[in-house]
């Protein structure tokens, strides 16, 4: 018998028989990855923001607008992410968290772009030191002698110090100014924002004389902790008491011109909230600069330069050898793309702490066990028996900046495909962060709203979590690849799967130990995970006359409303109607097979026996369950079941990304009759290919397209990602469906990435998700989560034999022959 590569890894670490230093080995590795991921553009709500994973500690963030009339300020002061803002594009043009980046924002209305260099200067036994380059360029539809004031702000949110240490000087500082602070995890530190360089407005008005714009302004002041993040309204409030006194003092008839009424009051000192003001005319670059006290050196901005080109460099060699993107897309400009959604997805990095909303009252009307129930459960959450508990803390990518900048529970599992490529022991720390969000049932929050600030992005309705509401456990596909490579680094995996050599930032794979440590040390929050869904999501197959394998495996959402299951992650997707106690879900039993065959491959590794034979049996009854209770001979395709008029089980056939979810798991046959029909349902113009990616609904559904229209129609790379991974592993597999996948895939992936990549070269943007019709992104733009897989594509081998290419001038993406599919 073949072992598996898992069984393979099983035996090799039986035979290392390695355990006396491992534990010392795991809290050194962990000591090490909180040193180099100490600090971090953690506040991906700004649009620059520092701060460490460190609660109530030293933040950092910058604002700037025009001020070259009275009425816009107002409008066009940037510091949290907007749609609104109408920015022509932003985001991190590079970026790697362990060492920095360059981000551009292309601020239209405010006539500028701003761009920030972020540098990491590792050294001494508080996470290092770090510094940030602003810089400001007039836009070519901007006049040269554009006004611009820009604010930074150091904030301490708990206990310590933080003062200015430069001498009062009522008139604003000509020089650097310098804030110096101490406090827990930091130790002590300076934060130095200097003079810098570029022009100032000058105006004979009597009020520069008091406060000259060539000098920077400083105001320190104390402010209640819980309220520091509401930084734009304190300093529009510090704007006010300096426009009311120029008012006072001279009248809005002889009032001072933009540039100066637009300045807070200088007044330096002690404080918890510092505010570093400038006003320019034209171009400007500044530094600010965080040293350190256990640093073994001094940073200033000369070493800023050097850091910043040598991580620019660094970044770019490396980005080349982890995700040289295949052909046809090995292209410079498809090359910076894939870059550009790489460092957005990374640069979503945050670090959230706070407190959140949960109903734990456990009302038996949460169970949905009588038909109505959603009228019930309405009424039992009107009943708003939720409380803050906490605090909690989470570290974690976001799915968009400016409209979802807080965790999703299964957007990460997709976000961390394309970084555990990149930096497999930032991915784990992450997962690991994830899992200690689990409570004692093994239930985990699908959505981490933490803090007052967190929730101020949220509408009241949408705050509360419920302790038996689940969320697609996508998590598991990480683990599977990290057991993967751990595999394939020591020798027990096919080498064609993985390349074999160790790569940075990989050391729970360099060291076999460590990686298994992890696994032992996760797998019991795993279970549990595992153990809860199987409890709290179970499906009904005793009450109703449904003939399948077993009597156990089957599921249902909790969570149902006739319009909605936003628990399954596919919110509006048309669903058996009215709902129903005895509903069963395709996609939700896929999940639990995909989450089985996770769980199973650890315990083979970790030598767990019986949960390996358990889970075994389990995974036989899912596989079995899934063609007996759901699938339809005669659409030919899998759907969701019910319970209809007669109490009889009926089939309820939606067919989308619902009809494919055994096959998007991979949980089918490659020799499989059905898989035939998956496939020519995925193919089929008339109903769920596109030119532009897998539709989420078919066309000839009768709610295509219909009332929200989120998941009824429009592309979603998160799922079409999972089809190309499924289709290239049929394309590489022999069997009666090998040609086909072969064709699919290979035109699914050139389509895939020609609609993001247009529309991001359209609008600077990546989106939420993209229109069927005319492949325009649309919903939430700065989507740089899951939409980010496409980096992932473009680094998939091309099986079309040339039959592809990419087309020349303006980097468009073009096809030299299409396949055929009439065999469809």
């Amino acid at each position: 018998m073949l072992l598996t590569g898992v069984q393979l890894l099983a035996a090799a670490v039986v035979a290392l028989g390695v355990k006396a230093d491992e534990t010392v080995l795991f809290q050194e590795n962990a000591r090490h990855t909180n040193q180099s991921l100490l600090w971090g553009p953690y506040r991906p709500n700004v649009y620059f923001g520092v701060r460490p994973r460190i609660p109530k500690s030293f933040m950092g963030g910058l604002m700037w607008s025009k001020v070259d009339n009275f009425q816009d300020v107002q409008h066009n002061f940037r510091h949290t992410c907007e749609q609104g803002d109408d920015m022509k594009g932003y985001g991190w043009d590079e970026f790697d968290i362990r060492h920095g980046g360059q981000q551009t924002i292309y601020d239209e209305k405010n006539g500028i772009d701003i761009t920030t260099m972020f540098v990491k200067i590792p050294g001494g036994t508080h996470g290092g030191s770090w510094a940030t380059r602003v810089r400001g360029t007039v836009r070519k539809d901007s006049p040269p002698d554009l006004k611009t004031t820009v604010l930074w702000y150091s904030t301490l949110e708990g206990l310590g110090s933080l003062e200015v240490e430069n001498e009062k000087e009522p008139l604003g500082y000509e020089g650097d100014v310098t804030l110096k602070g101490e406090s827990d995890g930091l130790g002590e530190y300076k934060v130095v924002v200097t003079t810098g360089r570029g022009f100032h407005p000058k105006h004979t008005h009597p009020s520069y004389d008091d406060r000259p714009l060539d000098r920077t302004i400083v105001k320190s002041m104390i402010v209640p902790a819980e309220i520091i993040w509401q930084m734009k309204p304190i300093v529009f409030k510090s704007l006010k008491e300096s426009i009311d006194k120029y008012l006072e003092q001279y009248g809005e008839e002889n009032a001072p011109p933009p540039p100066q009424v637009y300045t807070i009051d200088n007044d330096a000192g002690t404080g918890n909230v510092h505010l570093i003001q400038k006003v320019f005319e034209g171009d400007f670059e500044f530094d600010v600069i965080f040293n350190s006290g256990s640093a073994p050196k001094e940073i200033f901005s000369q070493d800023v330069t050097a850091w910043i080109n040598q991580s620019s460099k660094n970044y770019w060699a490396r980005f080349v050898r982890t995700f040289s993107p295949a052909k046809p897309f090995d292209v410079e400009n498809l090359q910076r793309f894939a870059a550009n959604m790489l460092s957005n997805l990374v640069g979503g990095l945050g670090y959230f702490h706070g407190d959140s909303v949960v109903d734990r009252s456990y009302a038996p009307e949460y169970d949905e066990e009588n038909e109505g129930f959603w009228e019930e459960t309405a009424e039992a959450r009107g009943r708003h028996q939720e409380k803050l508990e906490g605090p909690s803390e989470l570290y974690t990518t976001v799915p968009s900046r400016p409209f979802f900048p807080r965790g999703f529970l299964w957007d990460e599992g997709f976000h961390l495909m394309p970084i555990i490529d990149w930096d497999l022991d930032l991915t784990m720390e992450i997962v690991k962060s994830w899992f200690n969000l689990i409570d004692e049932d093994g239930w985990i929050g699908r959505e981490q709203i933490l803090g007052a600030e967190a929730r101020s992005k949220v509408p009241q309705e949408f705050q509360v979590q419920y302790p038996h509401y689940a969320n697609p456990p996508t998590l598991f596909y990480i683990i599977d690849t990290f057991i993967a490579k751990l595999g394939a680094l020591n020798g027990t995996a096919p080498a064609a799967k993985e390349k074999l050599e160790a790569k940075l930032n990989t050391e729970y794979i360099k060291n076999t130990e460590l990686g298994l440590q992890y696994l032992r040390e996760l797998y019991p929050k795993l279970k549990k995970h595992y153990y809860w869904f199987r409890k709290t999501q179970a499906g009904d197959l005793k009450s109703y006359d449904r003939d399948a394998f077993s009597t156990k495996e089957a599921y249902r959402w909790r969570g149902r409303t006739p319009q909605h299951i936003l628990t399954s992650g596919l919110d509006d997707y048309p669903r058996p109607q009215p709902p129903h106690p005895g509903e069963l879900h395709v996609d939700l039993i896929s999940w639990m097979g995909m989450m089985t065959k996770s769980l199973k491959n650890i315990a083979t590794l970790l030598g767990i026996e019986e949960d390996v034979k358990e889970l075994t049996t389990i995974e036989t009854a899912i596989l079995r369950n899934i063609d007996d209770l759901h699938w339809s001979e005669k659409e030919k395709c899998y759907c969701d079941a019910t319970i209809d008029d007669f109490e009889e089980n009926s089939l309820v056939c939606h067919k989308g990304y619902i009809s494919l979810f055994p096959f998007l798991t991979g949980l089918m046959d490659a020799k499989s009759d059905k898989l035939g029909h998956v496939m020519k349902l995925l193919g089929d113009p008339d109903e769920l290919w596109s030119d532009y990616g897998i539709r989420s609904l078919s066309k000839k559904d009768e709610f295509y397209g219909t009332d929200e229209n989120y998941w009824r129609g429009p592309i979603w790379m998160n799922i079409n990602y999972l089809a190309v991974v499924q289709l290239l592993k049929y394309a590489q597999l022999e069997g009666p469906h090998q040609a086909l996948a072969k064709d699919l895939y290979s035109e699914l992936r050139l389509n895939l990435i020609k609609t993001v990549y247009d529309s991001w070269q359209e609008t600077g943007f990546a989106w939420e998700q993209y229109n069927p019709e005319t492949g325009k992104g649309q919903r939430t733009q700065h989507f740089t989560g899951w939409t980010s897989l496409v980096v992932k594509i473009m680094g998939m081998p091309d099986l079309s034999g040339g039959v592809w290419k990419v087309g020349s001038g303006g980097g468009g993406i073009a096809e030299n022959a299409v396949p055929s599919k009439d065999e469809l």
